[in-house]
């Protein structure tokens, strides 16, 4: 029986002493990882909300600073467009407008925003044809989420016995576009 508490003991002082130590430190960087990338999202987002268009420089920057973290992301843009259709009683006859337009929403995601960045052309990071551009009123959102499992994530669920899910930083960012810079 005095066996049983001294390894009880001993387990429970190398617990202590070096196991929550080093779940403290990996939360920590985790931590100041989410950090960083929110100040990096909140800065690109609000670039490209002043500005009125997205540059290759300005995604790619944005990228390396995420990175930067050492963790790998999903990062997904948004580009909300709200147009206004004419309303006429009927279009195979006369073509009377009715005095009211039809609010349609259009999106714009990651397939059509990354083809115009980086198009299969020789045209050089600063021309004017790589801009992805947006309007005053447009709505532009990014969410940034982490896909793999972090140090801190790997040490829980090893001490938990448990499989946690691996979207351990997730930003989610956006607002209307303010400008609209040539």
């Amino acid at each position: 029986m005095n066996s049983l508490l001294k390894i009880f003991a001993v387990l429970i002082a190398i617990l202590l002493l070096y196991i929550f130590p080093i779940s403290d430190a990996f939360d920590r960087q985790d931590d100041i990882s989410e950090l960083v990338v929110l100040r990096a999202t909140t800065s690109f987002v609000d670039a490209v909300r002043d500005k009125g268009y997205i540059t290759p420089t300005m995604y790619n920057d944005f990228l390396q600073a995420i990175e930067a973290t050492g963790n790998t992301f999903d990062v997904q843009m948004e580009h909300g467009q709200k147009t206004y259709d004419p309303v006429y009683d009927d279009p195979s006859s006369s073509n009377t407008f009715k005095g009211t337009f039809a609010v349609h929403y259009d999106s714009y995601y990651n397939a059509q925003i990354l083809p115009v960045l980086f198009p299969n052309s020789s045209a050089g990071t600063d021309d004017p044809s790589r801009r992805y551009h947006l309007h005053v009123g447009d709505t532009f959102s990014v969410t940034v989420k982490n896909t793999n499992r972090t140090s801190g994530t790997i040490l829980h669920d090893f001490l938990n016995n448990a499989n946690s899910p691996s979207e351990k930083i997730f930003i989610p960012y956006g607002g209307v576009v303010r400008n609209e810079d040539n």
